[in-house]
């Protein structure tokens, strides 16, 4: 682990990011370009005082899953992000790994967007970057490692992944999830991440075993959904979705479709906001 340079590199990349880039109100008080070290923590989910120790060259060893949020939270492109890897003395991760790094190209798309929910996903459903409404609608999906960082996984698996959606979508939403799946599983059938993780879904999940076998096929492109969220109610988005040419990863749009759903959204980015400004430090 090389202290001082993966210290020096964290400093400068968080410099070198505009907050309106990734989300962030650009305040009167801010008296220097860049982030502040608290919303490198908040973007990442660590606690600030690691991200202290961190760019003062005094931390322990970060594991990959911290290197891979910090990133994220950077927007570091896949040649930095291998660098910060190198630097904290571990191997970078394959393509196609947990750690996955979104698209530079879908990440600036994701931070133009600004308050309309927005994430990059792979076409496995793992969420590779969200923006700030997006967490906020729907919560941190880039926090997750194993087969738990799949969509698909955790709606089959925990029924806490089922909790945003009503009742009568959810049989709708579990035939969407198999169906995308085998559209994935038809244009990588020798890849052993696509083919191994079907496997474990039969195992672990009668109704996607029971849903696998009626092979459905169907890429979502467009949608709607309802979303009941704890803090502000029930949201009917509609998600549009632009996939890369090689239908690797995608961008998904989420727009509110009716009036009350875009105040319910405004109300939302307030507490948001209100709640950060109210807390010195973010959750660790």
């Amino acid at each position: 682990m090389q202290r001082d340079e993966l210290a020096d590199f964290l400093r400068r990349r968080r410099a070198a990011i505009r907050p309106a880039e990734v989300g962030i109100a650009d305040g009167p008080r801010r008296r220097a370009d860049g982030l502040r070290r608290e919303e490198v923590a908040m973007l990442a989910g660590m606690s600030v005082d690691y991200v202290i120790r961190l760019e003062q060259g005094r931390s322990s060893q970060p594991s990959t899953q911290l290197l891979a949020a910090l990133a994220r939270a950077l927007r570091l492109s896949e040649d930095e992000r291998d660098h910060l890897f190198h630097l904290a003395g571990h191997q970078p991760p394959p393509a196609d790994g947990v750690a996955q790094l979104a698209r530079a190209g879908l990440t600036r798309l994701l931070d133009l967007l600004g308050d309309t929910p927005a994430q990059v996903l792979s076409d496995l459903g793992e969420v590779l970057a969200q923006n700030r409404a997006s967490v906020l609608l729907s919560g941190d999906n880039t926090r997750f490692s194993g087969d738990r960082r799949y969509l698909v996984w955790r709606w089959f698996t925990d029924p806490a992944a089922r909790a945003l959606c009503p009742v009568e979508e959810q049989e709708l939403r579990s035939r969407q999830f198999v169906a995308d799946l085998r559209a994935v599983a038809g244009r990588r059938p020798q890849d052993p991440a696509v083919s191994g993780l079907v496997s474990r879904l039969r195992d672990a999940s009668p109704g996607f075993r029971d849903l696998w076998a009626v092979h459905d096929v169907a890429v979502r492109r467009s949608d709607r959904k309802t979303f009941l969220h704890p803090r502000v109610g029930r949201l009917v988005m509609d998600c549009e979705t632009l996939v890369t040419p090689d239908q690797r990863q995608k961008l998904l749009v989420l727009t509110p479709a009716d009036p009350e759903t875009r105040e319910r959204l405004d109300l939302l980015r307030v507490l948001g906001v209100e709640e950060f400004n109210s807390v010195d430090t973010p959750r660790p």
